[in-house]
């Protein structure tokens, strides 16, 4: 989490993906899925930066940050990717699947983060 990807120090992003987006182990870089992310408005081309990102060292290893918000969206989402931003080809470094649409009108689409961290590695 702190070599090639520096989980703390990197600008670590997370980007919303329509129904037609898929992740296979080969999905190495943004090329690879960057057809399928979404528009809309209140939604910025290739998301938006974790703040407060943190890993936490001990016998359950996790990376965590604060909870996401886009405001005022008006959009559909059936995916989240999070990826390193300060990488040469925005290496991949998760997918993440809402279990279906996820639409908001006017209104503020949060990504809220489970308590044990976004990624957990025992």
């Amino acid at each position: 989490m702190n070599k090639e990807v520096d989980m703390e120090a990197d600008d670590i992003k997370v980007a919303l993906f329509d129904d037609s987006h898929s992740f296979t182990a080969t999905d190495a870089n943004w090329a690879a899925i960057s057809a399928n992310e979404i528009t809309g408005t209140g939604y910025t081309t290739k998301g938006a930066s974790l703040a407060s990102g943190a890993v936490t060292k001990a016998a359950t290893t996790k990376y965590d940050a604060d909870n996401l918000t886009w405001s005022t969206g008006t959009f559909s989402a059936w995916h989240g990717v999070i990826y390193n931003e300060d990488h040469a080809s925005d290496n991949l470094i998760a997918s993440i699947d809402f279990g279906g649409e996820q639409a908001v009108t006017a209104a503020d689409f949060t990504i809220a983060w489970h308590a044990d961290g976004i990624i957990t590695i025992a």
